[in-house]
């Protein structure tokens, strides 16, 4: 699951196919040609087997005799993966990775909100509070909101002390922080306000609350990456959208006055 930005000459060939690849520029069943590889990157032989071995790991090429080296169907594609998440993003067409990590992150964060509140620490309490305290002296300065808002939901998740669903950030976290990023970037409303209500439900290990505050952070969440796509989208549209949200998450409304999918 590592990155491999920044990690020499290795790291570098490995982010180049990889990009690519996820980018479509290298298609899907096509061979890889490798000597033409090794003459345009201005590498050895063993330094393109060696990134091949990478990519073989996650999923994005295989070989075979007679065949060589081959893109193989985005279905055989490690999509956990930090490397191949990011690549996503600098393809330009995010929209499937973001609409993925919306789902899963509802499926998942009410749950944990709910466990968390069961289960939590005063250790746990103190990572939860000390990265919402970073998320408000940010500055404006998108990385670092992105850092403290990841932070804060890998703390939660860990505060559920179930070893899987602490795993799920294997998923969550790149996706969340290349989202956190674009939104962040746009600026975005303080996050603050959205997360103080779960956090405060979690240290009153109040479940049911927990659940309902983690809903509306990410109807926040949704609301503010619309803005971030659409920037002449108003407040009023955005609080729209949330209403939206909470409709179709079951609360606040009867199941005969939620809107069509």
């Amino acid at each position: 699951m590592a990155e491999y930005v920044g990690r020499g000459l290795h790291g570098q060939i490995v982010e180049t196919v990889g990009t690519r690849i996820v980018q479509g520029r290298l298609r899907v069943g096509e061979t890889l040609d490798m000597s033409s590889l090794i003459d345009e990157l201005g590498i050895s032989q063993t330094v393109l087997r060696e990134a091949v071995k990478v990519l073989t790991a996650k999923g994005l090429v295989d070989a075979r005799q007679k065949r060589g080296t081959f893109v193989r169907p985005r279905e055989d594609w490690n999509l956990l993966d930090a490397d191949v998440i990011r690549w996503q993003f600098a393809a330009d067409v995010p929209e499937l990775v973001l609409r993925d990590l919306a789902e899963v992150r509802l499926v998942v964060e009410p749950a944990a909100a709910r466990l968390a509140a069961e289960r939590r620490t005063e250790e746990d309490l103190t990572a939860l509070e000390a990265a919402l305290a970073r998320m408000g002296e940010t500055s404006g300065d998108p990385a670092e909101a992105a850092e403290a808002d990841l932070a804060w939901h890998r703390a939660l998740l860990r505060a559920t002390h179930n070893e899987l669903l602490q795993r799920m950030d294997v998923f969550i976290g790149p996706a969340l922080a290349e989202r956190d990023r674009l939104v962040h970037s746009a600026e975005a409303d303080n996050p603050v306000p959205a997360h103080e209500p779960v956090l405060r439900a979690v240290r009153d290990a109040d479940p049911s609350a927990a659940e309902q505050a983690m809903r509306a952070l990410l109807a926040r969440a949704d609301a503010d990456l619309a803005r971030t796509a659409d920037p002449s989208r108003t407040p009023t549209e955005a609080g729209a959208d949330d209403d939206r949200a909470g409709r179709n998450s079951g609360h606040g409304t009867e199941p005969e006055d939620r809107e069509a999918p």
